[in-house]
């Protein structure tokens, strides 16, 4: 799930942002960050690199009681509850000029600016695991962000942090265990001739 989020970003920020001279969409400006043989992270060159620092769980959105669910019938059944997953994503742009890095950046910037909210309706593109993707600026302070590119173990380059919210972890067997019972209770409850 959380590879599917990463990379339906890096795919949209691929197609919507162009680099071309004559707006051609530009091979691997969007990639992964990697690391070496000393586990340092390392950012390819002449790229913005997306890495995943921090993944935490909602818990805003949880309901009172975690592990009951109403079936289309009224009848309330025990279930493992989902999960809500946020995913905390650093852009960094690594360009031999800095200005370019900057303007590669701020494209990204605006971009999600302007595109928030990502779901079925305007991306139809979407996985269909993926209900929503909302996607917001995070501005960490001087001491968190030297904490970041500390972990890192790297040295500082433009950057920006984004929280991908709403990422959502069901059991599968627990739906078709729920959609069984329903149908069980169904055909149980209809009259017979």
């Amino acid at each position: 799930m959380i590879d599917l989020v990463l990379g339906f970003l890096q795919t949209r920020l691929g197609q919507a942002l162009p680099r071309g001279p004559h707006g051609e969409p530009q091979e691997k400006l969007f990639v992964y960050a990697g690391s070496d043989k000393n586990d340092a992270t390392s950012f390819k060159s002449d790229a913005i690199s997306a890495l995943l620092i921090r993944i935490e769980e909602e818990a805003t959105l949880r309901p009172p009681d975690r592990y009951a669910r109403t079936a289309g019938d009224g009848v309330r059944q025990r279930v493992e509850p989902e999960i809500r997953m946020n995913l905390w994503v650093l852009f960094v742009a690594r360009f031999p000029e800095y200005g370019e890095g900057l303007r590669h950046l701020s494209r990204v910037v605006a971009y999600f600016q302007n595109h928030r909210v990502f779901n079925q309706e305007n991306s139809p593109e979407l996985d269909d695991e993926l209900q929503q993707v909302i996607v917001e600026l995070v501005t960490p302070t001087f001491s968190e962000q030297n904490e970041i590119w500390g972990s890192l173990r790297a040295a500082y380059l433009p950057s920006v942090l984004y929280r991908v919210k709403l990422v959502v972890f069901r059991d599968p067997d627990a739906r078709s265990l729920i959609a069984t019972q329903e149908l069980i209770q169904s055909v149980s409850q209809a009259p017979s001739r």
